[in-house]
């Protein structure tokens, strides 16, 4: 059975920082594409960012430069690391791979 937790979601002030991580049991992160998407109130989830298994990262315009995603094979997690956070990146934060979700972060911006 597939398992993704997510954590490391909070409150925090436009500028600041924030990372995320997807501990993921159930599958090997290296080799799967794991992704994080996030959901903002009356919004669409949208896809933030995706790593894959060969290294390979993709991220959404709205957020290159300021997000890196990443994982540590060992611990098998996926990483977000959000810098410069912006109001607008307020969200629900989840990790996800192939069909399956995880519970989801809450990320909130204050300006």
């Amino acid at each position: 059975q597939v398992q993704l937790v997510e954590s490391g979601g909070g409150l925090v002030q436009a500028g600041g920082s924030l990372r995320l991580s997807c501990a993921a049991s159930g599958i090997l992160v290296r080799f799967n594409v794991m992704a994080w998407h996030r959901q903002a109130p009356g919004k669409e989830r949208e896809l933030v960012a995706m790593i894959t298994p060969s290294g390979g990262t993709n991220y959404a315009d709205a957020v290159k430069v300021r997000f890196t995603i990443s994982r540590d094979n060992a611990e098998n997690t996926v990483y977000l690391r959000m810098d410069s956070l912006e109001p607008e990146d307020t969200a629900v934060y989840s990790c996800r791979s192939i069909g399956n979700w995880g519970q989801g972060t809450q990320v909130t911006v204050s300006s």
